[in-house]
């Protein structure tokens, strides 16, 4: 697996706090970094940044994901790919409705399932890399929104399958497991005591930069909470 600064990194969800984050903590080592997000003006901003290549896209259908890497291929080979993209709705079992359910199940699942098959195709004839996925504290354990908890207990079971069945094909397959993000949105809704405990996107995205790199070499698999103290 390329390790070094030339390396090319995918990134979606790019244009939230923790894919901005992630995107300034792999050009700060040294990787171009292809952005992708839905297009405006927050994905405009980001690619301000050199060495930040701008793809737009959305990622619900695998047919919407291939144009996406078909725009990538046009960059170069990725290495790496952190899988941002995704969304929350709370609900109650009461409250769920099957367009909210179908809007978990695409954002969160469908989008990292088909990236991960269109990052793996062209990591293999590379000869390796590095998946991050994005779970949740909730997919574990604890009370929480069926729905959205839900869609990211598929992406921690996918996570687990994807570590087994690329691992001969060096690639490795891992997630983080946020709890709260420390991120403007969130601080709408947040009361001030959660808001003092909740994770800043920069730390979790050291720890996504860590899973990506040649010191977790030997990792693949692992389900990485980063809860804080939240």
């Amino acid at each position: 697996m390329d390790n070094s600064p030339d390396g090319l990194v995918v990134v979606t969800g790019a244009a939230g706090a923790l894919g901005r984050a992630v995107v300034a903590r792999f050009r700060e080592a040294g990787h171009e970094v292809v952005a992708v997000d839905r297009p405006g003006d927050s994905l405009d901003e980001v690619a301000r940044q050199p060495g930040v290549h701008p793809v737009a896209g959305e990622l619900s259908s695998r047919e919407q994901v291939r144009a996406v890497f078909e725009a990538v291929d046009a960059i170069g080979t990725p290495t790496t790919l952190v899988a941002l993209a995704g969304g929350f709705r709370p609900s109650s079992l009461a409250e769920l409705t099957e367009e909210l359910w179908q809007q978990m199940i695409s954002s969160n699942v469908a989008s990292v399932l088909w990236c991960c098959q269109a990052a793996a195709a062209r990591m293999t004839p590379a000869g390796g890399g590095a998946i991050v996925t994005v779970g949740s504290k909730t997919a574990v354990g604890g009370p929480a929104p069926v729905a959205h908890a839900t869609s990211k207990a598929a992406v921690v079971r996918i996570t687990e399958l994807l570590a087994e069945e690329l691992r001969p094909h060096g690639i490795r397959v891992n997630a983080v497991l946020p709890s709260v993000i420390d991120t403007p949105a969130n601080r709408t809704w947040m009361p001030p005591d959660l808001a003092a405990r909740a994770v800043a996107p920069r730390a979790i995205a050291e720890v996504i930069a860590f899973l990506a790199g040649p010191a977790a070499a030997p990792i693949s698999g692992a389900l990485l909470p980063v809860y804080g103290n939240a």
